[in-house]
């Protein structure tokens, strides 16, 4: 499988950790590059942080326009509907880089998996699924969408997972956000759910509160 063009930022020291992070529609994997130097991270840990770029595709809910995507929007209702084997097809090349991660001296239990939006739906799908145990999930402004057809594995069985969400976001609902959280417990995950007065984008809590996340998640 070729490998999806990504954005990297490498830590000063040799990396240790990794955090692979995927960008929401219409974005690139410039979009969340300008956050890592304010998470604050805790001292020794060096994370290699990957942006991967969605491939562009046509998008129905957008009119059919061209645009990067992880997968095609067909409408937005609470109960949306996506092209699953599209979502599953980029989770499936994502992971690519999990396991490129790998060769690169990084362990999976050294990677955590971020997603905003589209991306965070791509990560519920990836990280439940991935044989191998991770290190943690961040879930931002996103749904679950493969919520109820999703066969999880249970590598990641006890996989700590933090939801973020704006509680005036006009894009995706808040109740997405809870929604996720609350099958998420069912499948017995800690699940640390924040709400923020935002709207569709990350705020400088958030941000601190995902470096406190991962510095927790990679502390071992």
């Amino acid at each position: 499988m070729k490998l999806l063009p990504c954005v990297e930022v490498e830590p000063t020291g040799p990396a240790n950790a990794a955090v692979i992070w995927m960008h929401g529609l219409g974005a690139d994997g410039h979009d969340f590059e300008p956050v890592v130097p304010h998470l604050d991270l805790a001292p020794g840990l060096n994370v290699r942080f990957v942006f991967p770029h969605a491939p562009s595709i046509p998008v129905t809910l957008n009119n059919g326009f061209v645009m990067p995507a992880w997968y095609d929007i067909l409408s937005l209702e609470l109960e949306r509907r996506v092209d699953d084997k599209q979502l599953r097809a980029s989770s499936a090349a994502v992971g690519a880089l999990i396991a490129r991660e790998n060769e690169r001296g990084i362990a999976a239990e050294r990677v955590v998996i971020a997603g905003f939006s589209q991306g965070g739906a791509v990560g519920f799908e990836l990280a439940l699924t991935w044989p191998e145990r991770l290190a943690g999930l961040i879930a931002l402004s996103t749904y679950f969408a493969t919520r109820d057809s999703i066969v999880p594995h249970a590598a990641n069985a006890a996989l700590p997972v933090m939801i973020g969400h704006g509680s005036r976001d006009p894009m995706v609902d808040e109740r997405f956000g809870q929604q996720s959280a609350a099958r998420l417990r069912e499948l017995g995950h800690p699940v640390e759910y924040r709400s923020y007065p935002i709207e569709h984008s990350v705020s400088m809590e958030e941000i601190k509160d995902i470096g406190r996340f991962l510095s927790a998640c990679l502390a071992a």
